[in-house]
């Protein structure tokens, strides 16, 4: 799973670029405020003991960010903003049993906030680049989660014997012209891709029929959604989902049934 690199070699490698003086944690003695406040300013209500698990997850990706690339944000209310609402936007329209692969995982998400908000899912994680594959295999492990993490890029995973997935889950990976090309041999190991992405996801959907990349599959917006991630500043968001054409009615029944019927024909629209 780990390829030519050595998992006790990388982690020892991870461990020896520490910062100088390195203390764990030490980003909290300047925050005063708690997961539980950022979640309550999102409104967004979770039990007690996923919001615990969400909290020590963000203290060990913050952590090993210190080492390792794995994240923009350092406070709480743009781990909500950023990480939480896109992993809950993504949980409205997954069923209960559904095998994910979360492709480019980078620090885990939305893989490992998907298997903290919905334990009714079997998930797992992969990244081509060592050393986030191994930071977030270590996380899991802290964590005491059930996530398979595999160091390979998703068309390897995918091309496994005996290997099948129903949903794809892609977040800031690439541009949909390259994922389609890359993942266009895989269509047989999984049902769909649920991405999300901003709003040039119009040009990129352009620039794949421009390469007749879009001849077989179907694409809908199943959401769209704003997130204030300050106090002059909103992002929106978009949730496609991408699947053979052969397809597209079978999945699109599910869709139909996780979206309320005032919103739906509004928001929309197909390839």
């Amino acid at each position: 799973m780990w390829g030519s690199i050595g998992r006790q070699q990388a982690f020892g490698q991870l461990r020896r670029r520490q910062p100088t003086g390195f203390q764990k944690y030490t980003i909290f003695d300047f925050m005063t405020q708690t997961l539980a406040d950022s979640l309550e300013r999102h409104q967004i209500s979770l039990p007690k003991v996923q919001v615990r698990k969400l909290d020590e997850y963000c203290r060990l990706l913050w952590d090993w960010n210190e080492r390792v690339n794995l994240t923009r944000h350092t406070d709480y209310d743009k781990f909500v903003a950023r990480d939480i609402v896109d992993s809950l936007a993504l949980a409205e329209f997954l069923r209960t049993g559904e095998r994910i692969l979360d492709v480019g995982t980078g620090g885990g998400v939305p893989g490992i906030p998907l298997a903290i908000l919905r334990p009714d899912l079997r998930v797992e994680l992969c990244d081509s680049t060592g050393k986030k594959a191994l930071a977030v295999s270590e996380m899991i492990q802290e964590l005491r989660l059930d996530i398979p993490v595999h160091h390979a890029k998703a068309d390897a995973v995918l091309s496994e014997k005996g290997r099948r997935f129903t949903t794809l889950t892609i977040r800031a990976v690439s541009r949909l012209v390259l994922l389609l090309r890359h993942l266009a041999p895989c269509w047989s190991s999984f049902d769909r891709m649920l991405l999300v992405k901003g709003p040039k996801w119009i040009e990129e959907r352009g620039e794949a029929r421009h390469y007749n990349l879009m001849a077989k599959i179907a694409l809908r917006c199943v959401k769209t959604y704003s997130t204030q991630t300050s106090e002059t500043e909103a992002v929106e968001s978009f949730i496609l989902q991408l699947c053979l054409k052969e397809n597209f009615e079978r999945l699109d029944k599910v869709i139909d049934g996780h979206i309320p019927k005032k919103k739906q024909g509004r928001n929309h629209k197909f390839a």
